[in-house]
C-alpha cells in the first residue's frame, strides 16, 4: 500500500470543483462539488450530537438509499438551527445540481460548514450552479479542497494506492476541520466542524461499506479532539464508483485492502486536523494502557485529551504530570494511582504515582518543544488500551473563536 499525503490524484468515476458563491465575506472559495459519472454506491457516519444541521439530516435521509451521484459543500454558513427554512433551502441546492447534472435530487448529499444559526443563502448556490457544474474536473479535488475550509490553515488532502486480487485501486480523502473538533460519528444515524470525504474506484456493497466506514472513523476520527466540542455538523462520507472492477467483498464486509486504505486515509486526515487545531503548535499522540478495558482506556484517554489544564501546560511545553494524573482520575474508571507511570517521549516522568525528579521532567520537557510528540500514560496491569490525537491549547485558539463572528 502507498500513501501520499497533502497530494490529490485523480480516481476514475469521479470529478471535482470548488469556486467562490459569495457565501464568505473575504470572496475565498466556499462552493465545493464532487460528481460521479454514474451512481456511486455511498455509505456516511453523521454527527451524534442531538442539535442537528439541516444538511446532516437530508443527508442522513438521502444515505439509505446506499447510492449517490454528487455531494455539495459549502463553507462560511453552518446551516444549523435554521429550522424549516434551512431544510429548505438544502433541499433547493441539491435540487438544482441534481437538475444541472441530470440525477434524481436524493441523490445529492449536501454538508456545510461555517457559523451557527446562519440560513444558507440558497440564491447565491443556485447562481453559481452552472458554473460549478461547468468547471468539474478529474482533477479538480484540490479546488474542491480549498473551498471546504474555513479556519483551516491548508488544505487536507490524502491519497493511497493498494490492490485487491491483483487489481489496483486508488482511494482519495479530502477533509476540512481546525475548530469545533471532537468528532462523534455513527453509521447513518442522525447524528467549524469536521467534514471528510473519500472518494475509491473499488466495488463494494452498500451495507459493507457503511460498517467499514464505521469502524474506520471509530478506530480513528472519534478518537481525534482538537478542543471537546462535537460540532452540529460533522459528516463522513465514502463513495465507491466500482471503476477499478475490483472484488466487491461481501454484503457484510469489503475487503481488506479496501478497509486498510480506508483506515489510512482517515488517520493521516485525523492528523492534519489536530495538527491544524486552531492556533495550535503541537500534535501529540496519547497513548493509555494498563486498564480493564480498551473502552475504559479510551474513556481515560478522551479525558485527558480534553482537559483545558493539560491542553495549556503543552502549549506552554510545561511537563505537569499532575494535571495528567488528575485528569485521570476523574475519568470514572477505577485504578491505583500508586501504581501509575507516565512517560513524555523516552522520557519517564512519574513511576508509582509519584515524581521521577527534576532531570527527568527536564528531558521531557525538550520533548515537548517539539511539533510532534507521544505520551504513555501506564494506570496498572489490566488489558485495556486506548489512544487519542489531541493538540495544545494557547492564545491564538482564544483570539479565533472570541473574533470568529465579530
Amino acid at each position: 500500500m502507498h500513501l501520499g499525503l497533502d497530494s490529490a490524484i485523480p480516481i476514475p468515476g469521479f470529478r471535482f470543483a470548488g469556486l467562490s458563491a459569495g457565501i464568505k465575506s473575504n470572496g475565498r472559495p466556499d462552493l465545493a462539488l464532487a460528481v460521479a459519472d454514474e451512481p456511486a454506491v455511498v455509505a456516511g457516519t453523521l454527527t451524534t450530537n442531538l442539535v442537528r444541521a439541516a444538511p446532516v439530516v437530508l443527508t442522513a435521509e438521502r444515505l439509505v438509499r446506499g447510492r449517490a451521484r454528487a455531494v455539495l459543500v459549502n463553507s462560511g454558513c453552518a446551516n444549523a438551527c435554521t429550522g424549516e427554512p434551512g431544510l429548505a433551502a438544502a433541499r433547493a441546492t441539491t435540487q438544482a445540481i441534481a437538475d444541472a447534472i441530470g440525477a434524481r435530487d436524493d441523490e445529492v448529499l449536501p454538508a456545510s460548514t461555517g457559523v451557527i444559526g446562519a440560513l444558507l443563502p440558497q440564491d447565491k448556490i443556485i447562481a453559481r450552479t452552472q458554473d460549478l457544474v461547468s468547471s468539474l474536473a478529474e482533477d479538480g479535488a484540490e479546488r474542491f479542497a480549498e473551498a471546504i475550509m474555513t479556519t483551516d490553515r491548508s488544505r487536507k488532502l490524502v491519497h493511497v494506492r493498494s490492490s485487491i486480487g491483483g487489481r489496483p485501486f486508488s482511494l482519495l480523502g479530502i477533509a476540512k476541520g481546525a475548530g469545533m473538533i471532537h468528532p462523534s460519528m455513527a453509521p447513518a444515524t442522525p447524528h467549524a466542524t469536521m467534514l471528510a470525504f473519500l472518494f475509491t474506484d473499488t466495488n463494494a456493497h452498500p451495507r459493507a461499506l457503511s460498517r467499514a466506514l464505521g469502524r474506520a472513523a471509530d478506530e480513528t476520527f472519534n478518537c481525534a479532539s482538537v478542543d471537546g466540542d462535537t460540532s452540529t455538523n460533522d459528516t463522513l462520507l465514502a463513495f465507491a464508483s466500482g471503476r477499478a472492477g475490483t472484488d466487491a467483498g461481501t454484503a457484510d464486509e469489503v475487503p481488506t485492502a479496501l478497509f486498510d486504505a480506508m483506515v489510512a486515509a482517515c488517520e493521516q486526515l485525523a492528523r492534519m486536523m489536530v495538527a491544524d487545531g486552531e492556533g495550535s503548535q503541537h500534535l501529540v499522540e496519547l497513548h493509555v494502557r494498563g486498564v480493564a478495558t480498551d473502552e475504559a482506556a479510551r474513556r481515560v484517554a478522551r479525558t485527558i485529551a480534553t482537559s483545558p489544564l493539560v491542553k495549556t501546560a503543552l502549549f506552554g511545553k510545561d511537563p505537569n504530570w499532575g494535571r495528567i494524573l488528575a485528569a485521570a482520575g476523574r475519568a470514572d474508571v477505577s485504578f491505583d494511582p500508586s501504581a501509575a507511570s507516565i512517560r513524555i517521549g523516552d522520557a519517564t516522568i512519574v513511576e508509582g504515582g509519584i515524581a521521577v525528579g527534576r532531570e527527568a521532567e527536564r528531558r521531557a520537557h525538550e520533548v515537548m518543544v517539539h511539533g510532534s510528540y507521544r505520551i504513555d500514560v501506564v494506570l496498572g496491569r489490566g488489558p485495556g488500551k486506548g489512544r487519542y490525537l489531541m493538540c495544545d491549547l494557547g492564545y491564538d485558539y482564544v483570539r479565533c473563536n472570541a473574533d470568529y463572528r465579530s
